[in-house]
């Protein structure tokens, strides 16, 4: 029996709107969904880049104007992979349209923006993601676990890492990035370590923090150089709802480092290591383990850790990034049948802009401040 058609636009064809064409042309290899995803229509910023994306990613139509996509009564999910400071008004048009919406984040450059977004989806009833793919990993999910059975004890203390170096050149160029409207590592990746140290340990509700600009301005890509007031490193003090405390990092200056979205988890039975650099692997210490034994061991990804063993049926194999980007697809689309909740839906994007918000306040008055 066939399947209904689930059929997509795409806005914006960089490295995450690709990530979003592997995500919907694994997931229905790889998992039992109740939609058939069909690539309807890519949007790009001329009509020649647009369909050279169609004809590369495998869209049957292209168009330079997303609003077409909005406009078009076929298309029934629109994925957002455009520039942060463009989300808020291209969401606000596909929910306005009645259609499911799937966003990068930062969901919006402003949390007042996110909450409008939010708000206007839960409205019209339609069904919303915002990409947080690295919560898709079978090992995060095997961390959560442990920490909700009691495996570590009680949790006392946390740290998390996100560190890149794609901005660390001094000449690299100014870019959407940099606009205030959206820019700055805590929002672009700092975002990416607050998501799962509430994945993984629950509400935070204090901060600390302090946000930098080490790189004060830019290659304007006209021969001059233009202000930077983004920062360039965010850091902050947490303090969670159960009691631990710790701390998260946004850095995409940290020379040398491609993907470190990492943390560590300290409990008094236990302790738990992760690094996105070796995300296959979970490291566990057991305090319960003998005398001249102690360490921690490492936990290998495996077909024990669903969904692993849909995509490999031999543990050691390694699931790789787009292989995360399919697993959020494919809860999302269960999502918009019904048969289950929304993973990372706009309200839960709105949950990160408000920290990201919370702890740029704090860096500014140089206090501590609760989280809303």
């Amino acid at each position: 029996m066939s399947k209904p058609k689930l059929r997509i636009g795409l806005i914006g064809t960089g490295f995450m709107g690709k990530a979003h064409v592997f995500g919907f042309t694994s997931a229905p290899r790889v998992f039992e969904l109740p939609f058939d995803p069909e690539l309807h229509t890519v949007a790009d910023i001329t009509d020649e880049a647009a369909a050279r994306a169609a004809q590369t990613l495998g869209f049957a139509n292209a168009t330079a104007d997303w609003r077409s996509i909005m406009a078009d009564p076929e298309i029934d999910l629109v994925s957002i992979t455009a520039p942060n400071a463009l989300h808020k008004e291209m969401a606000l048009a596909a929910i306005a349209a009645g259609k499911h919406v799937y966003c990068e984040k930062p969901l919006a450059p402003l949390a007042s923006d996110a909450l409008e977004m939010t708000l206007a989806a839960e409205a019209r009833g339609v069904k919303t993601q915002v990409g947080f793919n690295y919560l898709c990993n079978p090992m995060l999910t095997l961390a959560r676990e442990m920490i909700k059975a009691g495996e570590l004890g009680e949790i006392r203390g946390y740290r998390g890492l996100h560190a890149e170096d794609y901005m660390a050149d001094t000449n690299g160029p100014y870019t959407f990035r940099h606009d205030p409207a959206g820019g700055g590592a805590l929002a672009d990746i700092g975002s990416h370590a607050l998501a799962t140290a509430e994945f993984l340990c629950g509400p935070i509700t204090r901060v600390m923090g302090d946000t930098v600009t080490m790189i004060a301005e830019r290659p304007d890509g006209k021969g001059g150089r233009k202000a930077v007031t983004v920062d360039d490193i965010g850091r902050a003090f947490l303090r969670f709802e159960n009691g631990a405390t710790g701390s998260i990092e946004g850095n995409w200056i940290a020379t040398g480092r491609k993907m470190q979205h990492d943390f560590e988890v300290y409990g008094t039975k236990g302790a738990l290591s992760f690094s996105q650099e070796h995300f296959n692997e979970l490291h566990y210490f057991d305090t319960a383990a003998a005398k001249g034994r102690q360490g921690f061991r490492r936990i290998e990804a495996g077909p024990d850790h669903a969904p692993y063993g849909l995509f490999c049926v031999a543990a050691g194999h390694q699931l790789g990034f787009n292989d995360l980007k399919a697993i959020e697809v494919a809860g999302y689309i269960n999502a918009i049948a019904g048969k289950s909740p929304e993973p990372f839906n706009f309200r839960k994007g709105l949950r990160i802009q408000t920290l990201v918000e919370t702890i740029q306040a704090s860096s500014n008055a140089e206090s501590w401040r609760d989280v809303a």
